[in-house]
């Protein structure tokens, strides 16, 4: 996967609970997303905070990532034999993946994909195809007959030479690598490779925080590709931070409660990040009263109002909507895990949220961390 620059990190400040958390000019890594999460009060969250980046991090096991998290092959081992003349006759699967060309999507629901199909991309799918490259057309003797199947390592950099550039021809180079897709590959299995199937799909996919896609709807080339969700979605917590979505009566880190389109009020090349504060800070805070029902619901449950900013990257590729997000920050690290929807009653950390006095500032005891790291999935 491709590195960010790193930029300077500035001192979070202060803020009483209930405040907003406006956006600065943050690292791309985790050791300085957490330290920009450690004051519980008033946070600054930064594009790569929120996003991809640091939604992978959260999942854990940062090598398992770089090693399967957007290479995706076939666990069944009846093979994929769609380019072996001599081979048996071909199951749905090998004539799906076989036949799949660029622009098209797939879908599947079992583990091992033994049921992919094509689907319009109108509706939902998990896989977006941007290329097909015939491997067995490159001189050399690694992709010729019999040679070795590739492992994880060299299937990761079969994706970055190859499925990287890919997409960005697809996307007829307007591709936002913060945004809501990632770069996917598709390869045979090991007996269809066997075989003779050198076929390597690139594409794009929406995927979650261990790995695993998310259903997209809609082309990737035809739609805004901000990494945004309804409001009323949970997003989960995991080592302190959010993750995927969650039903909000599991704990989860924060909640959105809107999303907000830049594009509505500014035109032209990306608008500044203080410019892009100003305004989002006043449709946030509008619309979390709303949806909360009035301005001191986020005062009284202890909760912080965060927003994302886009970056120039995603904003020259089209990406022009963020959310407006509540949560609640904690003095160790990163999130304190809610349950409940802040619509109604909720618990922080197992806790009902005590309203503080209606004059003064009141800082909250720290509150304990969210709960061990669960079994992650192992490397193929």
């Amino acid at each position: 996967m491709s590195s960010d620059d790193v930029s300077q990190t500035p001192q979070p400040e202060k803020s009483p609970a209930g405040a907003s958390a406006r956006s600065g000019s943050f690292p791309r890594s985790l050791a300085s997303a957490r330290q920009a999460l450690a004051d519980g009060g008033g946070l600054h969250l930064s594009a790569p905070t929120l996003r991809w980046g640091l939604l992978a991090v959260a999942a854990g096991a940062v090598t398992a990532a770089l090693v399967t998290l957007f290479v995706t092959g076939f666990e069944n081992e009846a093979g994929l034999e769609a380019h072996n003349p001599g081979a048996p006759a071909h199951t749905v699967l090998d004539k799906e993946f076989g036949t799949a060309a660029k622009g098209d999507c797939l879908s599947w629901t079992k583990p091992d994909r033994s049921d992919l199909v094509k689907v319009s991309c109108g509706s939902r799918h998990l896989f977006e195809v941007a290329a097909d490259i015939d491997m067995s057309r490159y001189p050399g003797v690694e992709f010729g007959p019999g040679s070795r199947f590739p492992d994880s390592l060299r299937l990761t950099e079969l994706k970055e030479e190859h499925c990287v550039p890919a997409v960005q021809q697809y996307m007829n180079g307007k591709f936002d690598p913060r945004g809501r897709y990632v770069v996917g590959l598709m390869y045979p299995s090991p007996e269809g490779w066997k075989n003779g199937d050198r076929t390597l799909r690139c594409g794009l996919q929406f995927s979650g925080s261990t790995g695993t896609p998310l259903p997209s709807q809609g082309s990737a080339v035809e739609h805004d590709q901000s990494r945004v969700f309804q409001a009323g979605t949970c997003l989960g917590i995991n080592q302190n931070l959010p993750t995927d979505p969650v039903d909000c009566a599991q704990a989860h880190a924060v909640e959105i409660v809107a999303t907000v389109d830049l594009g509505a009020h500014f035109t032209g090349g990306p608008p500044a990040k203080e410019e892009q504060d100003k305004y989002v800070e006043e449709q946030c805070a509008n619309a979390a009263t709303e949806y909360l029902g009035s301005p001191e619901a986020i005062r009284d449950k202890t909760l912080t109002l965060f927003f994302d900013y886009v970056d120039a990257r995603s904003w020259l590729a089209g990406s022009r909507k963020l959310d407006c997000m509540i949560g609640k920050g904690t003095d160790r690290e990163g999130f304190a895990p809610i349950t409940g929807s802040a619509k109604g009653e909720i618990l922080i950390n197992g806790q009902a949220p005590v309203p503080p006095p209606n004059s003064g500032r009141s800082t909250p005891a720290p509150l304990p961390g969210a709960a061990p790291l669960p079994p992650q999935p192992r490397p193929r």
